[in-house]
């Protein structure tokens, strides 16, 4: 998105952007924030699962499941409770320890989607809830072919920002201002192109979008962006003082202290064929 960068004042500088470490340490930033995730997260709604069902053609009710990058099972929790014999995968120990401890009956194994931990041909679905972004496609579109049965479901889904609701696209700006990059974007791009899922043309993706919303204090709000990779390896200073700001300007829109968050949930189902 173009963020319309503010103009110097003597007094009001415009902030040095926060520079973005290494894919690598984002991915392992969530170990030591995992209760925090799991806290405030926002979930999914029934209408993504049933959306999953139609373009798989089969019912997640008895299926068996693969919930890859479980994170602390926020999915994994919805896939059980739709009655499907699901097992998560979860390659970060900090995650996986709060899955245990979130959801103790159920079977998770540590492994990720560049090598799953599993026989070929075993799997009715495999998905993946705000995760295949983390994956080396070279590997991880070969190894859900190999899990998959014949006629079995990809399932790859994100929660993203509604950016034409006013206060989310002026939060988004923000954002973009502190880290130098353009949100909308980098997600529009991600939205409109079924093929950064899989650059090599082996899978045909079929997308949806999904909207739903949510009511919370604006501490989980928060709590939830300081959640993200970005934030969790950006210096605790500088994080906190964006997140001060941060509430400052939602309480001018919120003033009861209570956000509605609007989501646009970007589903791609690819068949096994």
């Amino acid at each position: 998105m173009t963020t319309g960068q503010s103009q110097s004042h003597p007094r009001n500088p415009t902030p040095t952007p926060t520079p973005v470490p290494s894919h690598a340490a984002r991915a392992r930033s969530f170990n030591a924030a995992a209760a925090q995730y799991a806290a405030n997260r926002p979930s999914y709604p029934p209408a993504l699962l049933d959306a999953v069902e139609e373009e798989a053609g089969r019912s997640l009710t008895g299926a068996r499941v693969v919930d890859v990058g479980a994170g602390t099972g926020i999915a994994t929790a919805l896939l059980h409770a739709r009655g499907a014999d699901v097992v998560a995968v979860e390659p970060g120990e900090g995650m996986a320890a709060q899955f245990h401890a979130t959801l103790p009956g159920l079977p998770i194994v540590r492994g990720n989607g560049d090598a799953l931990p599993l026989a070929a041909a075993t799997a009715d679905f495999l998905t993946y809830a705000q995760a295949w972004h983390w994956t080396d496609t070279a590997r991880s579109v070969p190894e859900a072919l190999r899990v998959l049965r014949p006629g079995g479901a990809l399932a790859l889904w994100w929660n993203t920002d509604a950016l034409d609701v006013d206060w989310i696209a002026d939060s988004a700006d923000r954002i973009s201002r502190f880290f130098g990059i353009d949100v909308r974007a980098e997600q529009s791009k991600s939205a409109d192109r079924t093929d950064l899922a899989d650059p090599s043309g082996r899978l045909r993706f079929a997308r949806r979008v999904v909207r739903w919303s949510r009511r919370v204090p604006v501490d989980t709000h928060l709590a939830n962006i300081g959640s993200h990779s970005a934030f969790l390896v950006t210096p605790e200073a500088r994080r906190t003082a964006f997140l001060a700001e941060e509430r400052a300007h939602l309480l001018k829109v919120f003033p009861d202290g209570v956000v509605e968050e609007t989501y646009d949930v970007l589903l791609l189902v690819a068949l096994n064929t």
